[in-house]
């Protein structure tokens, strides 16, 4: 008679992670932080977002790890699509940025959380399990910030970039990572006369009287942001 072999919980539940960053390098210590998880595998790797879109149809996986700066169609847009196709996909973003400039946004678009890459490696392993038991995963600040937006109390440290819409805040990104009127059309699939008005409406909400001053100030927030590649 065979000897029957009894399977541990963590080898019988083995939670599927995707991840999502254009950065081999970022894959890599990411790939290295899961793998030695014993509940949890990666189940592949996508450089952007047409190539994670088809990734979740064929992996079907528990999680999806987004970077929110992707080449192409950016984090943001991708968490959209995602849930618009597959709306119980579980999804936590990840960054570099600010968690205040974009867990919100990244929560509003369907994420179940997000945290940024300076936070260790078990920070990141309680955020995937946070997220894969249908809990959302921000930082306490942000938590605070968003209870006292609910209770109608001003946040005295509001950062001017919350009042930009997602597509005027993608575009201000793209200008901050020097990209031309031209590129960033491109890119976005928008005409050049829309990419104008756009940027028309964020240096009238960031009160900046013409467009060099909205080009440095951009590529000053990019660079305070993202010291080093995303």
């Amino acid at each position: 008679m065979a000897k029957r072999i009894s399977l541990s919980p963590w080898t019988a539940a083995k939670r599927k992670i995707l991840i999502v960053d254009d950065h081999p390098m970022m894959r890599e210590g990411l790939r290295g932080t899961i793998a030695r998880e014993p509940d949890l595998m990666i189940c592949g790797e996508a450089e952007n977002a047409q190539q994670a879109m088809d990734a979740v149809q064929k992996l079907t996986p528990d999680l999806v790890l987004v970077d929110i700066t992707l080449p192409g169609k950016s984090g943001l847009e991708l968490v959209k699509d995602l849930k618009a196709m597959h709306p119980q996909q579980a999804i936590l973003g990840i960054s570099m940025h600010e968690e205040t400039l974009y867990a919100e946004r990244m929560l509003r678009a369907g994420a179940s959380g997000y945290i940024t890459k300076q936070q260790p490696p078990e920070e990141l392993v309680k955020a995937i399990r946070q997220v894969l038991d249908n809990h959302v995963y921000v930082s306490k600040e942000v938590t605070e910030r968003m209870l006292e937006r609910l209770s109608g109390r001003p946040h005295t440290n509001r950062s001017p970039m919350e009042i930009l819409t997602d597509r005027e805040f993608e575009i201000f990104q793209l200008i901050g990572g020097g990209k031309s009127p031209k590129e960033i059309a491109q890119q976005l699939h928008l005409s050049a006369k829309t990419v104008a008005v756009h940027k028309a409406n964020i240096r009238q909400k960031l009160n900046l009287k013409s467009t060099a001053q909205l080009i440095r100030f951009a590529i000053q927030l990019e660079n305070s942001e993202n010291p080093a590649s995303d």
